[in-house]
């Protein structure tokens, strides 16, 4: 495997590849690996001839009270990790690379209708730095495919719409949430729950699985079953952010009767704020 610090030099690499009629699969990623990334790169390998992995903790997506700078940064054993799993080319620019000019004159993409409700409304302009930075990696390198995990599920729909407004040639794959055996979805900051904590954050995926329940039973009141779940995450210790069910197509509350949902929950448990989902086919 091969690390870049620069455009230039990726491009050029990435160019004698495509001159073999190679395919090209990208994974962007923040770094700080673990085996939930480490899945999207084997799925890059099963879909392309030459996986790029991009590391970059993007200053665009924080907010000023967000966790930039106690973001971990772990590059030798993300190189090793990556080394061993498939992946050709790692792409790990400074920020100076990616915004010349500073984030503040940097020109953003914003995906509208989707980017300021549930993580967007808990985090003002996150989705603009994600769909920004997102569109860059996707001119920078230009593969055939990107992909993205599940477990942020409004990201990858972020994505998706974005991907198919500015009509590029890019295939967006998602794969799975990666979990734990305890069902807690594989998170970078994961590492910030204490051990007491880390028993308790299962309880965010088997309230998640209880509302599933609660749907394929009949229960109509999404309201209800929302509130009722937070309830129960605050017995938990969680500190609430939002529980919500709404349509997998567009994410805002569902039709009556719309019957593909997907059940999104944000909380804080210490010093993490956990994100999952779960999507759910009434008609199945």
């Amino acid at each position: 495997m091969k690390t870049f610090q620069t455009i230039k030099e990726l491009r050029a690499a990435l160019k004698v590849n495509r001159l073999k009629d190679k395919t090209i699969a990208l994974v962007p990623t923040m770094g700080n690996l673990h085996d939930g990334h480490m899945q999207l790169v084997r799925r890059a390998a099963k879909e392309a001839d030459i996986v790029v992995t991009s590391i970059f903790v993007n200053p665009m997506q924080f907010s000023e009270n967000e966790d930039l700078e106690r973001y971990p940064k772990t590059l030798k054993e993300d190189q090793a990790l990556l080394e061993s799993n498939g992946c050709h080319y790692l792409f790990a620019p400074d920020a100076l690379e990616m915004y010349p000019d500073g984030k503040r004159s940097q020109t953003q993409i914003e995906v509208s209708a989707i980017s300021d409700i549930l993580c967007g409304a808990s985090r003002p302009g996150h989705f603009v730095g994600v769909a920004t930075v997102v569109t860059k990696f996707f001119n920078i390198v230009q593969p055939d495919c990107a992909i993205f995990g599940a477990k942020d599920f409004q990201q990858l729909m972020v994505i998706k719409n974005m991907t198919r407004d500015l009509s590029s040639n890019i295939t967006i794959i998602d794969e799975d949430i990666a979990r734990a055996e305890d069902g807690l979805a594989l998170s970078s900051r994961n590492g910030y729950l204490t051990e007491e904590e880390r028993n308790v954050a299962p309880i965010l995926y088997n309230t998640l699985l209880w509302a599933k329940n609660e749907l394929q039973l009949g229960q109509k009141d999404l309201q209800e079953i929302s509130e009722q779940a937070q309830k129960n995450l605050e017995q938990a210790g969680f500190k609430r952010d939002y529980f919500e069910i709404r349509s997998q197509v567009t994410l805002q509350t569902p039709e009556e009767d719309e019957a593909e949902l997907v059940i999104l929950a944000a909380a804080y448990l210490g010093k993490a704020r956990l994100i999952d989902n779960i999507q759910i086919n009434l008609t199945n």
